[in-house]
């Protein structure tokens, strides 16, 4: 288990040198943040996130070749641990949603404040899910009004406080903190309520639950 006090590594995925080169930049000067490697495309950056082992990738949705979305899916595939934050110029829902659906945490534009992106960077390490309110919107609208239906009543209550804490966006150790318990039984009650309700991810069980009512 990694020491809190590690810092937390980072991978740098974008096309565009110049972009890299900028954001590490920045983010080498953040105390609990080190930039391990950079990628130019979702091939090499899938490639770097096995070898490195990042906490979180930072991964732009245009690229020439493997591009993020497909990059998202190939780390899902691989089971790679790394919390994927993608940094995008495009606002369009019909950019941002796949990505999200493929298995991103979040995302932040690349005009975003230097400091609210070492936020965004901390806040998706601990767990949390960074979505605006109109693009959960859509994703909610995408899942089809049946999605779920019917299986939440599988959940013990336990299950269900959790997974409303999920909806919180609270991460695994806040979630053990307010139900005093260990982040290792956490652990499991989220992977039971994933495999109860036939869910890929954390963001898609927020989704579940703030379509069903589920609130912490």
């Amino acid at each position: 288990m990694a020491d809190p006090a590690d810092p937390i590594r980072v991978l740098i995925v974008d096309d565009h040198q110049v972009v890299r080169r900028g954001l590490r930049t920045f983010l080498e000067v953040q105390d609990d943040i080190e930039v391990v490697g950079e990628a130019a495309d979702g091939a090499e950056g899938v490639a770097r996130a096995e070898e490195l082992r990042p906490d979180v990738v930072l991964m732009d949705v245009k690229m020439p070749g493997t591009d993020g979305v497909d990059a998202l899916r190939r780390l899902r595939e691989l089971d790679n641990p790394a919390r994927v934050l993608v940094v995008t110029s495009f606002t369009e829902q019909r950019t941002v949603v796949p990505a999200l659906r493929a298995g991103a945490a979040g995302y932040v534009y690349k005009d975003v404040d230097p400091d609210a992106l070492a936020g965004a960077i901390r806040s998706v390490h601990a767990g949390h899910i960074l979505l605006q309110p109109e693009v959960a919107g859509a994703l909610l609208s995408q899942e089809g009004p049946h999605a779920g239906q019917g299986r939440g009543g599988t959940l013990t209550e336990r299950e269900r406080e959790v997974l409303g804490l999920i909806a919180d966006g609270r991460s695994n150790r806040e979630i053990a903190r307010a139900l005093v318990l260990s982040e290792k039984t956490v652990k499991t009650h989220v992977s039971n309520i994933l495999m109860k309700l036939d869910l890929a991810d954390r963001t898609q069980a927020a989704l579940w639950a703030v379509r069903h009512g589920v609130t912490g």
